[in-house]
C-alpha cells in the first residue's frame, strides 16, 4: 500500500535481523531512504544490499553497540550527516536475558537497560531536533512483557514498562514540537529468537519442533505465530499521514495473547 512515504528518510535500529529487518523492508517497500543501525556489520550489509537491490532505495548502515552513550552519539551524528533530514526513527534494538531472578547479575540488568531503554532514550534525544524540523515520528518497539509480568522475564518486563512510560511522556513533548511518538508491543513472532526457543524446548522434551510450537500456541490461546512483516506493515502505517492522529499510543500486535482491558 502506498502510504506516501516515498522519498522520506528513516533510521531503524536493531535492523540486522528479526523484527528490525522486517521493519526496514516495509519502509524500503514504501520507497523510504534508510539508515540502519545494529551491532553486526556483516548482517547489516546483507540487509542493505537486499533492500537496495529489490526496492531501488538508498540504504546506509552503521555498526554500533547502542549500550554505550558515545556509540549512540556517533551513530546519531553519522545518520544526520548521511541523511540530512530525518522523518522517522524506529527504536527496535534490544534484548533482555531471561531466567531465575536470583541468578540474573548486575551486568545482565545493565546490559538489558543499556541497550533497549537507554539506547532508545539517547537516540531519541539526539535525533529529536531533526524530527521536529520534519514534523516526523518515532516508533518504539517494546513488548508484551510491559503488560504481562512474568517471573522469568523480570529484566525485559521492567524495560518494556519503562519504555511505554517514556513513550507516553515523550509524546507530550511531541505535541509541542510536532513529533508523534508511539509504541508497539509485539506478541510471539516467528523470528530467530522464537525458533531457537522452540528448538531448545524440542530438545528438552524430545518432542518434534512442530509439536513444541503447537503446545506453545495452545498455551497462549492463539492459532499462529506472527509474521515479522506484520510488524513492519504496522510501522509503515503508524509513521504515515494516514495515522496523523495517533500519538502516545501503545498498540498490542499479539493475536489477543493479552486479554486484560
Amino acid at each position: 500500500m502506498d502510504y506516501g512515504l516515498a522519498g522520506k528518510s528513516a533510521i531503524v535500529t536493531g535492523a540486522s535481523r528479526g523484527l528490525g529487518a522486517a521493519i526496514a523492508e516495509a519502509l524500503a517497500r514504501e520507497g523510504m531512504r534508510l539508515f540502519l543501525i545494529a551491532r553486526d556489520r556483516g548482517k547489516l550489509d546483507q540487509v542493505a544490499a537486499d533492500l537496495s537491490g529489490r526496492f531501488k532505495v538508498k540504504v546506509d548502515v552503521h555498526a554500533a553497540d547502542l549500550t554505550a552513550a558515545d556509540a549512540v552519539e556517533s551513530a546519531a551524528k553519522a545518520a544526520l550527516t548521511t541523511l540530512g533530514a530525518v522523518d522517522v526513527l524506529v527504536n527496535c534494538a534490544g534484548a533482555a536475558k531471561r531466567g531465575d531472578f536470583f541468578k540474573l547479575t548486575e551486568d545482565d540488568w545493565a546490559s538489558g537497560f543499556g541497550l533497549k531503554f537507554f539506547g532508545t532514550v539517547r537516540l531519541s534525544r539526539a535525533i529529536w531536533p531533526a524530527l521536529a524540523k520534519s514534523r516526523g515520528s518515532i516508533v518504539n518497539i517494546a513488548g508484551l512483557g510491559s503488560r504481562m509480568p512474568a517471573a522469568d522475564f523480570t529484566i525485559g518486563g521492567s524495560i518494556n514498562s519503562a519504555l511505554l512510560n517514556f513513550t507516553k511522556a515523550l509524546s507530550e513533548v511531541g505535541v509541542r514540537d510536532g513529533v508523534r511518538v508511539n509504541a508497539i508491543n509485539p506478541g510471539y513472532f516467528m523470528t530467530d529468537r522464537i525458533t531457537q526457543s522452540l528448538r531448545s524446548e524440542s530438545e528438552r522434551t524430545g518432542k518434534p519442533a512442530d509439536e513444541a510450537a503447537q503446545a506453545l500456541l495452545t498455551r497462549l490461546g492463539v492459532t499462529r505465530f506472527g509474521r515479522p512483516e506484520e510488524v513492519g506493515n504496522l510501522v509503515a502505517f503508524m509513521v504515515s499521514e494516514q495515522a496523523s492522529y495517533l500519538n502516545g499510543a501503545a498498540i498490542e500486535l499479539d493475536s489477543g495473547v493479552r486479554r486484560d482491558i
